[in-house]
């Protein structure tokens, strides 16, 4: 078992201000083939920095990242909210961007150097990029016990590498002779650590383990706390051109799985170019319409502040609030907006009407009232999470539309997830754990439909297998996670072959991280257009490995095909369970499959 702790993840944030012994790089101390040796002792990441990424506009030639003359600019980095010093939550992971000046070290080139960090968590996580290429090997870790872990750490490249998976992405390249046109990006990665074990120090990759060179920023023990349940959820799903909105408040209609007190949010500014500023937040109960039951509550964040700037990329959450989260209620979460915002990380398919006050209303996050709330959204903006302090855990459910709820009723909260969360809450014999929804329309397993950068209309999300670090892995408490993805792979002609091999992918991963993995078949979808009979042999053909696996690649699956299908006609849904499109269920079909699900499957050790 993992030790988790309610509060502030426990993390060691080690890219502090550069020792003044540490001499600035420029191009020939960069390019230098040459390795300084380093210490055998751990020492602070900021007193190996070896090598210097960052420059000014005004002299792009004072740093040398690539070894070619490249490096990234400063002035990028300031305007996408990532300043020398700034902390970056990433993945749940609270790392600190180097305080050091552009034109000074600012990264360490891998080579088997002993890192000091330290703490409890579930993996560690890196701020990392690659130069020639995409650039990795074996690191080790260190325990306060005496004992050992292994770790592979893989940095994609900074100029070539996907913009799926970045931290974040920056519009131009500097070189001695001046910026052209970007994209580069830096990448943050998080690999297991063994549960329950206190880090001492950290042994990064040697150097010739692979083709292109692996950088270091910064590297941090990241603790998704065993002491916090996830209540509610949602992914991050595209980034979508809004409003614009200027000065207003949203009061965004989320509905509560598990509760408990300490209530805290999660904000993301995933995909983003630029930093989005909240001035104030609060929470509350709901009432009717944007009307809160009670006065809400207001929320902080770092230790008091009533706003927080996210930088592009990252997320943050608010502290803690004197706040008890009922099972099952609908909450009301409101963001002040001050400045203008023309585009936002959103869940589009909220199957779920919230509020938005009037153009230039300022501050609206106190008012019980809803009088201030005159236009409704569809979607969910930078919000994704509500946790709360203690309880068991959480099981997170990773899927398509049919998981999202589309075409169940608005507002009714039908989706079969809800279903889970309340059958959870409304037993005594198991863990109650907390059901969190990461489901989103028009995913795939193993095909981005969202590239992860720029404004764009497709909120189809990126993969699975690109989000599962953000959207499972790095839940707060997660234990379980339930796949039920596939049908849209196999309708775009994905093979089977290709979605299976994905999902034993995602299971690996999981289980690496002690996560109990669970897979669901795909549900029928005769019927619909594009399901023809070659979708459909795709699809049995994904089902039958899916079954055949249980117990192996899969800790156990659910036979929600099964479930939802005719008998008559087993490629086609039961007529009493389709939504009327024969792909989603309505919501009879979906309270079949969150009726369906054996509760004990879900719980580690019990299934």
């Amino acid at each position: 078992m993992r030790l988790r702790r309610w509060g502030t993840a426990l993390t060691l944030l080690l890219a502090v201000t550069a020792s003044p012994a540490v001499a600035p790089a420029g191009p020939a101390a960069a390019a230098s083939p040459g390795r300084t040796p380093h210490p055998r002792a751990p020492q602070p990441l900021a007193r190996l920095f070896d090598n210097t990424a960052v420059s000014d506009n005004s002299r792009p030639g004072a740093a040398d990242f690539d070894g070619a003359g490249h490096s990234l600019s400063a002035q990028d980095l300031a305007a996408a909210g990532w300043s020398p010093g700034s902390v970056l939550t990433l993945d749940g992971a609270r790392l600190s961007r180097p305080r050091t000046a552009a034109g000074r070290p600012d990264n360490v080139r891998a080579d088997g150097q002993a890192v000091a960090v330290g703490g409890r968590g579930d993996a560690l996580a890196f701020l990392v990029a690659g130069t020639g290429g995409t650039a990795g090997g074996t690191g080790t870790v260190r325990y306060r016990d005496g004992s050992r872990s292994s770790y592979e750490l893989t940095a994609p490249d900074w100029r070539s590498g996907p913009l799926t998976t970045k931290a974040v992405a920056l519009p131009h390249l500097n070189g001695a002779g001046g910026q052209s046109a970007g994209p580069v990006r830096l990448y943050a990665v998080a690999v297991p650590l063994r549960p329950g074990r206190e880090v001492a120090s950290v042994v990064l990759p040697g150097a010739a383990r692979s083709a292109g060179t692996l950088h270091v920023f910064a590297v941090a023990v990241r603790d998704t706390a065993r002491g916090r349940t996830g209540s509610w959820a949602a992914s991050t799903a595209g980034y979508r051109a809004v409003g614009p909105w200027t000065d207003r408040t949203l009061r965004l209609v989320v509905h509560s799985g598990a509760g408990g007190p300490g209530a805290r949010i999660r904000i993301a500014n995933t995909f983003a170019a630029a930093p989005v500023e909240i001035a104030a937040a609060s929470i509350a109960v709901r009432g009717t319409g944007p009307a809160a039951r009670n006065t809400p509550v207001p929320l902080t964040f770092g230790r008091g502040r009533t706003g927080v700037r996210v930088p592009a990329g990252a997320e943050a959450f608010s502290d803690p609030a004197d706040f008890t989260v009922p099972p099952g209620t609908d909450l009301l979460v409101s963001l002040h907006l001050p400045g203008t915002v023309t585009a936002a990380p959103v869940h589009q398919e909220a199957a779920q009407l919230s509020y938005l006050s009037a153009d230039g209303s300022g501050d609206r996050t106190g008012d019980a009232g809803g009088a201030a709330y005159p236009e409704t959204l569809t979607s969910w903006p930078f919000l994704t999470g509500v946790d709360v302090r203690g309880g068991p855990g959480s099981v997170v459910a990773l899927g398509d539309s049919i998981t999202d709820g589309v075409r169940s009723t608005s507002g009714a909260n039908r989706r079969w997830p809800d279903v889970l969360a309340a059958r959870f809450q409304a037993q005594h014999a198991l863990p109650r754990y907390g059901v969190l929804n990461h489901g989103i329309s028009a995913n795939r397993v193993v095909t981005d439909r969202y590239q992860g950068d720029g404004v764009s209309t497709d909120t189809g999300g990126v993969s699975a297998r690109h989000r599962l670090e953000r959207d499972v892995l790095a839940q707060p408490g997660a234990r379980t996670v339930v796949v039920f993805e596939g049908i849209n792979d196999v309708r775009w002609e994905t093979s089977a072959e290709e979605v299976v091999a994905g999902l034993r992918a995602l299971a690996r991963r999981a289980h690496e991280r002690g996560l109990r993995v669970v897979v669901a078949t795909v549900a029928p979808c005769a019927g619909y257009p594009d399901c023809t009979a070659a979708v459909e042999t795709r699809r049995q053909a994904v089902n039958a490995a899916v079954r055949a696996e249980a117990g192996a690649a899969f800790d156990a699956t659910l036979d929600f095909d099964a479930v939802l299908r005719d008998p008559a006609q087993p490629g086609r849904m039961l007529p009493g369970y389709d939504s009327g499109d024969h792909l989603h269920p309505g919501d009879a079909g979906l309270r079949a499959l969150g009726e369906a699900v054996d509760l004990r499957a879900l719980v580690p050790g019990r299934g």
